[in-house]
């Protein structure tokens, strides 16, 4: 099927020669076209440019964007999009002045959401997550990683994973797939941590694998969760089933988890608000993305990750929604590029490359979605009239986004 879009506005994100993420001062670098058309053939990117220079508009499809923009549609690369229940009563515990630590050792937290993931059937997960899936299309996603870890057991953990390869065959987004079996320890196994390691390492990797279920690994590696020894493990017992390692890692302290992820040639290691200069150096000439989450640190209330010194070291940053029933009850990627810039003081163009590029790259999709390129998949949104694209992170509280297309196909 051959589908013009014609009378965009300014089309963002464009790359002749496309890049699978963007470093240092390349993040301030955000290609447009002003007045501008784009062409999608069987699901992919056939051509763009202004509307001048288009001479064959014939089309199956014709979709005028009235003046909108389009942009390429949001990759987030960090979620835990399939759980069981609300947690807003632990909300009021944070309000009150407990820390996340205290809620968890009391059996709060991710102990909470396994206890509800355990006893809620397959189906009901799946219901569940294909509704946030739906709000996430509806404010401009077109790629989500979704993370087991709330099963902490084999048998919930595997089903979490079975859920979410029913969401990649039953929708339009792009969808990874990452176990997270040491997501936190069971109260069953405190105090007998390499316990739970082993489970980990002895069934709940090679089932998930067996199955097909997982594209990635992850460990919540951080104080008071698994230690560095423990996800070296884990991750190295991953690594002999293909899974490349994604890491949870210093959110609440300087934990090594940084360089654990790069020793492991991780793909991406999330959170990052403790990052000092060290942590820096460890990233430098990796192929590890810096990964924020300013949902959490602003639900949360914690420190920020140190953006702009990592950015002038020449490093690259995603930023993605960690979506989740704890710490960042949110699917809207509008918001997450708003936070970039007003928390972390990144300008609008590194802010919309953190979160439709790296993102991708985070995720290990970055040569078919994240940009508009020729042969990248045709995942993009058209917003209402806008004044510029700098528009889309200042007005945090609108949707913006009027019609979404993936796949090259409105949805």
């Amino acid at each position: 099927m051959r589908t013009i879009v014609k009378n965009i506005k300014e089309l963002v994100g464009v790359e002749y020669a496309p890049k699978l993420r963007k470093q240092g001062k390349e993040m301030a670098v955000l290609e447009t076209i002003k007045d501008a058309y784009l062409l999608v053939e069987d699901g992919k990117i056939k051509a763009f440019g202004e509307m001048k220079d288009l001479k064959d508009d014939n089309a199956d499809v014709v979709v005028d964007a009235k003046g909108g923009m389009v942009f390429p549609s949001f990759c987030d690369s960090h979620t835990h999009l399939v759980y069981a229940g609300s947690r807003e009563i632990e909300y009021c515990d944070k309000i009150r002045g407990l820390s996340y630590e205290e809620i968890a050792m009391r059996g709060g937290g991710i102990l909470n959401s396994a206890k509800r993931v355990q006893e809620a059937s397959e189906q009901e997960l799946y219901d569940d997550a294909m509704g946030r899936l739906e709000q996430m299309i509806g404010f401009g996603s077109g790629a989500v990683e979704i993370k087991s870890g709330y099963g902490m057991t084999t048998e919930a953990e595997l089903k979490m994973l079975r859920v979410i390869r029913r969401l990649k065959e039953n929708s339009p987004l792009t969808i990874k797939s990452t176990l997270l079996g040491a997501h936190g320890i069971p109260m069953e196994y405190r105090g007998r941590q390499e316990a739970f390691v082993d489970l980990v390492i002895d069934e709940m990797i090679p089932q998930a694998a067996a199955e097909g279920l997982a594209d990635y690994i992850d460990v919540f590696t951080d104080q008071g969760f698994f230690t560095v020894e423990d996800t070296d493990r884990m991750l190295d017992a991953g690594a002999k089933y293909g899974l490349r390692a994604k890491i949870h890692a210093n959110e609440l302290a300087y934990s090594g988890g940084i360089q654990c992820a790069v020793r492991h040639n991780a793909l991406s290691c999330d959170h990052l608000e403790y990052t000092s200069d060290a942590e820096i150096e460890a990233l430098l000439g990796s192929e590890t993305m810096p990964t924020v989450l300013p949902g959490a640190a602003f639900f949360l209330n914690m420190v920020h990750a140190p953006v702009r010194k990592m950015m002038d070291a020449g490093l690259g940053v995603a930023m993605a929604s960690d979506c989740n029933p704890g710490s960042s009850p949110s699917t809207n990627m509008q918001l997450i590029l708003s936070m970039a810039c007003i928390n972390y003081r990144m300008l609008p163009e590194e802010a919309i490359n953190a979160v439709t590029l790296n993102s991708g790259y985070a995720m290990g999709v970055s040569d078919q979605l994240g940009s508009i390129a020729v042969g990248k998949k045709a995942n993009f949104y058209i917003t209402k009239p806008i004044p510029s694209y700098e528009y889309m992170p200042y007005a945090y509280g609108e949707n913006k986004v009027a019609r979404k297309f993936l796949n090259g196909v409105e949805v």
